[in-house]
């Protein structure tokens, strides 16, 4: 043997023995070597690296700290998007799951596979012969980010896939759970807490903030294991038949699986099985807060399919929420950006479910006259599903003499508008729609879009730093930016071009028509085909400005609380402050021309599926400049289907009801007829 394989043989006796030992102390959380062991055998590897450093191997656990930390992630499109899981809470909900299951799979026998529903951080490794050559965080399910430098420094995560039984794949994508066994994070807490460090809250923040450090070094620092639970990719195909036996084969590859799996021939042996879990949950080395329900052949999963966000074969079962009792010190009113008031009670701090909780929604002034909750009163407050913080009951027995009763206010706390809230409507909203600071982002941004006012080039860069130079204060404003070329001219990479590309546009803007004016007000209820029907009706903006109940309620596409948003719209003084700045910048439009009947007035039409000669939003114009109006959801009412490629729910609705249904040649065919073509 020469004295370079000598030393790779050596390298690779030091790897293979660390790796067993990681795996026995993050995954089992059974060491059974010291500490001090441990680091020894570490430096002899590291030892034999720093000499012989054109013989380190890829998969070497000194090679976890590579390069400077990044400055920023990179974005990466899943080609199999990581959906999210539907959930149950009980029984019941977990047979109605079972039953849709038998529903769609007659005259089959069904399996489940249980797992554990971990409690860290989802994402997605790629392999290439073997090599791991990427990690990608779950994102937003579609998109997510690359963090590669930083999945390379978990212990017990196979850098290279090695099988004496299985061949390796070209290319293999597994998806699993990041996260911070139970005894590494009290040890991280600990070694924290005597540095005078901030501890974490619970071992999933801990992780989660761990893979974000664009710091390696900092990653590799924690306890983090990784545990496979599916693959979403496989080439060659993995040719095996079920969920049980692929999480089998990816252990058999070097994947660590959730310490505890089972398959149960029947949904009340799931049952049974959860409920020995939840006894036994506090005895296991991770943190999790349910199970996760698959049906166990993968055919079977393929003939289950998906609905838009999740499997129809999988869902998540929650443990029972955890709960804490505490004082209710105040209660503040936000804002959001469509202007909806939401109450927030400030809270005594209390832990619950490992969480310090000392804000949570009371979500609307009729959650807090349902549950009766009044500032200085002692709530529960429960983690439901273990995330989301909730007030679960109010206990009067402890109410002291001064508790005060909470009231919607009249005022918006941020802009003194009037707050309103129809009959029958749950979520009250400040009027100053135009004016309101807490909803100028969204203003802006809906007032520019191209079926409003279309200002090109306006985008949320721009208004980013236009707010910032305080020079927006409400879209009455971007028709005073020409005043302002020399502030405009030292925003970073804005040149000379993109100054006056966007003043030509917002001088371009000004003339437009009486319906794509009125949608760019963001009035609550008034969409595009609303806005156009309100022109239509009141032919002039100061006939709609002054209309009454009445009058708005007789416009087609204006039902009783679309009547009251806008009524309430026209009276706030700010708002119509904004909209006489508007006019008296020079926005216009066309005289009226007198109203003809339209072949398809009223009537309400649906479209779906994909249509392969145009675009949806081109059939929408087509229907609503003959009179119709288009709905995103069929009812009794509809009084056509526009049925395009892979059309689902709504054509099936559609055909229950006897709905007519069109493909889209037999639509173009009919547009023809009425003199709509293709632009």
């Amino acid at each position: 043997m020469t004295q370079h394989a000598d030393v790779v043989a050596q390298m690779r006796q030091l790897i293979q023995i660390l790796a067993q030992h990681n795996h026995a102390y993050y995954v089992l959380d059974q060491p059974v070597i010291a500490d001090s062991e441990y680091d020894q055998l570490f430096h002899q590897l590291k030892a034999l690296e720093q000499q012989y450093p054109d013989l380190i191997q890829a998969d070497t656990p000194t090679n976890k700290v590579g390069g400077q930390p990044l400055s920023k992630f990179e974005s990466v499109t899943h080609a199999v998007p990581m959906l999210s899981l539907g959930n149950v809470f009980n029984q019941d909900e977990l047979f109605a799951f079972a039953r849709r299951a038998e529903e769609r799979l007659p005259n089959q026998t069904i399996q489940y596979d249980v797992e554990l529903k971990f409690d860290g951080l989802a994402i997605s490794l790629w392999y290439a012969n073997g090599v791991l050559v990427r990690g990608v965080t779950r994102g937003d399910g579609e998109t997510g980010e690359d963090i590669t430098h930083n999945v390379k420094t978990i212990r017990n995560l196979p850098k290279i896939l090695s099988s004496a039984e299985y061949s390796i794949p070209e290319f293999l994508e597994v998806r699993g759970e990041v996260l911070m066994p139970k005894s590494g994070f009290e040890k991280l807490n600990a070694a924290n807490l005597a540095k005078g460090e901030k501890t974490f809250a619970n071992p999933r923040n801990a992780a989660a903030g761990s893979l974000r450090q664009l710091d390696p070094k900092i990653a590799a620092s924690r306890p983090l294991a990784f545990y496979a639970y599916g693959i979403a990719q496989c080439v060659p195909h993995h040719g095996l038949n079920t969920m049980s036996e692929s999480l089998d084969w990816l252990h058999q590859l070097g994947f660590a699986v959730g310490e505890r799996h089972f398959v149960c021939d029947s949904i009340q042996a799931v049952q049974e099985v959860y409920e020995q879990i939840n006894q036994e949950r506090s005895q296991l080395s991770v943190e999790i807060d349910g199970l996760v329900i698959k049906v166990n052949d993968l055919k079977q999963q393929q003939q289950l399919g998906f609905l838009s966000r999740e499997p129809r074969w999988a869902t998540a079962y929650k443990f029972p929420a955890v709960a804490a009792l505490t004082t209710v010190e105040n209660i503040h009113w936000q804002v959001g950006r469509t202007g909806t008031l939401t109450p927030v009670a400030r809270l005594n701090p209390v832990a619950v479910g490992g969480v310090t909780v000392s804000n949570v929604t009371l979500h609307n002034i009729g959650e807090i006259h349902r549950l009766d909750v009044r500032i200085g009163d002692t709530v529960s407050v429960y983690r439901s599903g273990d995330v989301i913080p909730k007030v679960e009951k109010v206990w009067p027995e402890f109410r002291p003499a001064e508790a005060e009763t909470v009231q919607l206010p009249a005022c918006c706390p941020v802009c003194d508008s009037p707050v309103v809230m129809p009959e029958g409507e749950a979520l009250a909203r400040c009027s100053g729609g135009l004016y309101c600071a807490a909803q100028r982002i969204e203003a802006i941004r809906h007032f520019v879009s191209r079926k409003a006012m279309d200002i090109e080039g306006l985008g949320d860069r721009w208004v980013e730093s236009l707010l910032h130079l305080n020079l927006l204060k409400d879209v009455s404003d971007i028709y005073h930016l020409h005043e302002h070329r020399e502030a405009l001219l030292k925003i970073e990479k804005m040149g000379e071009k993109s100054v006056q590309n966007l003043l030509d546009a917002i001088e371009r803007s000004k003339k437009t028509t009486l319906g794509a004016f009125i949608y760019a007000l963001g009035i609550r209820g008034v969409g595009e085909t609303t806005a156009r029907m309100l022109a239509n009706t009141f032919q002039t903006l100061d006939a709609l400005r002054v209309a009454n109940l009445e009058a708005l309620k007789k416009t087609p596409d204006v039902g009783d609380i679309t009547a009251e948003w806008i009524l309430d719209f026209f009276q706030a003084p700010h708002n119509l402050e904004v909209l006489d700045r508007l006019l008296a910048a020079g926005i216009h439009w066309d005289a009226p021309l007198a109203p003809t009947r339209q072949p398809l007035n009223g009537e309400s039409w649906v479209i779906t599926g994909t249509l392969s000669k145009m675009g949806r939003d081109e059939a929408t114009q087509m229907l609503q400049a003959l009179g119709a109006r288009v709905s995103g959801s069929v009812s009794s009412k509809t009084k056509c289907l526009v049925a395009g490629e892979k059309a689902g729910s709504k054509l099936e609705k559609a055909e229950k009801l006897g709905i007519p249904v069109m493909n889209e040649d037999q639509f173009l065919s009919l547009m023809a007829e009425y003199g709509q073509t293709q632009g």
